[in-house]
């Protein structure tokens, strides 16, 4: 991982996109191919089966300080506090939760998790380390 080169003071501006976890692979972080069975990693080549694919966080937000506008990606587990668990546990209560609600549309738990996330770091001011 790459150290901290310096600290930005900044507020959030807007969430640039709904994805806020994704399969990610063990060895490497980069997002996985995944099909009903399997998944792939076009990077190192890693496999396995889907069922055992382990997800990240991955937050795109623009944010604003007093002079610039930015684009950042926050990864991984430093966003547990703020999302209240694992990107891991995530992933698992939206399946169970579209599973047991009989939910065949996924965009509409995906559209609660959006407002949720835009509504808790929307408007608000926070220190990256870039």
């Amino acid at each position: 991982m790459n150290s901290v080169k310096g600290l930005l003071a900044a507020s959030v501006i807007s969430i640039q996109n709904s994805c806020f976890i994704y399969p990610a692979c063990q060895n490497c972080f980069s997002r996985l191919i995944l099909d009903s069975r399997r998944f792939n990693c076009l990077r190192c080549g890693c496999t396995g089966e889907a069922k055992d694919a382990s997800y990240r966080y991955r937050l795109s937000l623009k944010i604003a300080d007093t002079n610039d506008l930015f684009d950042i990606t926050v990864f991984g587990s430093c966003l547990d506090p703020f999302f209240g668990v694992t990107a891991e546990n995530l992933q698992r209560y939206i399946q169970d939760f579209n599973q047991l609600s009989g939910e065949k549309n996924v965009e509409a738990s995906t559209g609660a998790l959006v407002q949720a996330v835009e509504t808790c770091f929307i408007g608000k001011r926070f220190i990256f380390g870039v």
